[in-house]
């Protein structure tokens, strides 16, 4: 079912209207130095295909609001999963408990009437049989590609979601996100040793590219492609060596190293490797660093941030000088600058923090193919799983997916087991070439930080990077 007016889904006779929901932010919110009634619907689905089957297939609606209230660096926090004036007055309560603002009020945010998306619902564009369809395909023709495929894994996910943002001074903002992903996984046999390989794509759009065999053929063909490399694959060597990162998705690695630690709320409070290092060298020459929400339909990206701000291109990092840090309106506020468009929280139930959108480095002009031939004795990393960092030291761990050994400026055998460590502040030092070929992932990032998960983007050209240590399994 297709609603002509979205709003529809939020605001509902007896219940709640706009009119009401504006009135009860000027009085919840009067003592406040800044805050908002974030109001939000938001349905989503997914389909889960293993083992040649049908294995979930799950829908789900709900709506709710979250009520904030600011007053100095105190917030206050209140949510119910029900939208209704009576629902909104009890959370009000709650706000009582801050004390009176000593500032003027904070200004609203830019108005923006930018739409990096489209408002229809991609959950409401294909039936239902059709999206099962079409993981019945990718099995069957995974399975076809090569005898040596035991196991196939195929997911589509989809959510619709509609967001408005009332504030006490009279600023009201709407935003209406699709969001849709498609996943193949394979496990490949040959000599009882078995290998995985894994392909994503997705973004803010609807289903439709998806359902295109020329997208879930490719992805068919690159995890297969994959899972067959990982087959021949070695152990991977252990010790201090150059690093050849490829473009787009290895981009997790710059996400994670250094783009939590350039967050807004743990330099205003001293606790990031980067705290206070504004204008300092923390790169090479060359390493430029943005975030950038205002990317069309990429899966990071908002119209609006969840505060209402626009989204925005952010220089971060500047021909290796620190230039600033992603902000969502607290903190900016705390720090003496403005917020950029990074205020965001996971649903209605979560207050907002500073968070990256899409987050990458710029091109640089080398080729990649040069970049290789300089490498004698290295790695060369293709795609990566899993990682973490310490946002005090700024030491990260990475898990490769896809590696290779690279001898005397040649690809040789892949490699398993390879991990990457290292520190976020040091690890941009170490760049001793940037590719001509920035690429971004393909859509099916997902960021964790306080207990929330949102949607990002990441992407990188060609790195060439020495001394990163890689444990290894040899």
């Amino acid at each position: 079912m297709t609603f002509l007016d979205p709003r529809a889904l939020i605001y509902r006779s007896g219940q709640l209207s706009p009119e009401e929901a504006e009135e009860l932010a000027r009085q919840t919110l009067k003592g406040c130095e800044d805050g908002e009634l974030f109001l939000q619907f938001i349905a989503s689905e997914s389909f889960g295909f293993d083992d040649g089957r049908l294995k979930t297939a799950d829908y789900s609606r709900n709506a709710g609001f979250g009520l904030r209230g600011v007053s100095g660096e105190t917030t206050a926090f209140a949510h119910a999963n029900e939208i209704s004036a009576a629902a909104i007055r009890r959370a009000g309560e709650t706000l009582a408990l801050l004390d009176p603002a000593k500032a003027a009020r904070a200004a609203p945010p830019i108005r923006s009437n930018r739409h990096l998306y489209t408002d229809a619902s991609p959950l409401d564009a294909v039936e239902f049989g059709a999206k099962v369809r079409l993981l019945e395909t990718i099995d069957a023709a995974a399975r076809a590609r090569d005898p040596r495929v035991v196991q196939v894994s195929a997911s589509l996910a989809g959510s619709w979601s509609v967001v408005e943002i009332v504030r006490p001074d009279g600023f009201v903002a709407t935003d209406v996100r699709p969001l849709v992903r498609l996943n193949v996984s394979l496990v490949v046999e040959q000599n009882g040793r078995r290998e995985t390989g894994t392909f994503g794509i997705g973004g803010r759009r609807l289903y439709d590219d998806l359902f295109e065999p020329a997208t879930w053929n490719r992805a068919i063909d690159t995890a297969l492609d994959q899972a067959l490399t990982n087959l021949e694959s070695v152990d991977a060597p252990a010790g201090e060596m150059t690093v050849l990162l490829g473009p787009g998705w290895p981009g997790v690695l710059l996400h994670e190293a250094v783009g939590h630690g350039l967050e807004g709320d743990f330099n205003r409070k001293g606790t990031s490797a980067f705290s206070g290092r504004i204008g300092e060298r923390v790169g090479a020459p060359g390493v430029t660093v943005v975030d950038d929400g205002s990317i069309m339909g990429r899966r990071g990206s908002l119209s609006i941030d969840d505060e209402g701000t626009p989204t925005q291109e952010t220089v971060l990092i500047e021909d290796g000088i620190l230039k600033g840090y992603i902000q969502d309106r607290l903190n900016a506020r705390l720090m003496g600058v403005a917020p950029t468009g990074n205020g965001r929280r996971e649903s209605y139930a979560h207050a907002p923090m500073p968070r990256m959108t899409n987050t990458f480095m710029r091109a640089g002009n080398d080729d990649p193919a040069e970049l290789l031939a300089r490498v004698k004795d290295g790695i060369y990393a293709k795609s990566f799983g899993g990682g973490q960092v310490d946002i005090v030291s700024g030491k990260f761990v990475f898990s490769c997916t896809e590696a290779y050994r690279i001898e005397n400026g040649r690809l040789g055998a892949p490699i398993k087991g390879a991990t990457l460590i290292g520190d976020g502040p040091s690890v941009l030092t170490r760049v001793t070439g940037i590719g001509n070929d920035l690429a971004l992932d393909e859509g099916v990032g997902v960021c964790g930080k306080g207990g929330q998960s949102v949607p990002a983007g990441v992407g990188q050209p060609t790195l060439l990077v020495e001394g990163l240590t890689v444990g290894g399994t040899a």
